[in-house]
């Protein structure tokens, strides 16, 4: 499966998913000059932005180890820019990862979310 569209599949199951759990979605892959965020969700009060990391097995690690110290980083400002240029937010808000395992033959395997994933 090719990277695109990977990625594409995994945030199609993301949303799924975190709406099965709560989450009402706003917004998906907001772009600014800071970068990029795949979703951004309402869930129990919050604001939650939302980074989907879908692979296809761990053979280079994890979906969840994929999300690198730079990359907590850029999500941070991402989601500052985001808070910056819009009226009337929560107060509270946070960066979850939905970490997203996929088999060779497109089937998704493993699905886990992260709360607070970056502090």
């Amino acid at each position: 499966m090719k990277r695109k569209a990977l990625g594409d599949l995994g945030e199609r199951w993301a949303r799924g998913y975190l709406e099965r759990h709560g989450y009402r979605i706003r917004e998906t892959n907001f772009r600014c000059r800071e970068g990029e965020i795949d979703i951004i969700a309402e869930h129990e009060g919050s604001l939650v932005f939302v980074e989907v990391r879908t692979k296809t097995g761990s053979r280079f690690g994890t979906p969840e180890e994929s999300v690198t110290p730079v990359k907590q980083e850029r999500l941070a400002a991402v989601a500052m820019s985001y808070l910056q240029t819009r009226d009337e937010q929560p107060s509270e808000w946070r960066i979850d990862v939905v970490a997203i395992e996929v088999s060779p033959k497109g089937r998704v395997v493993r699905t886990e979310l992260i709360q607070n994933a970056v502090g």
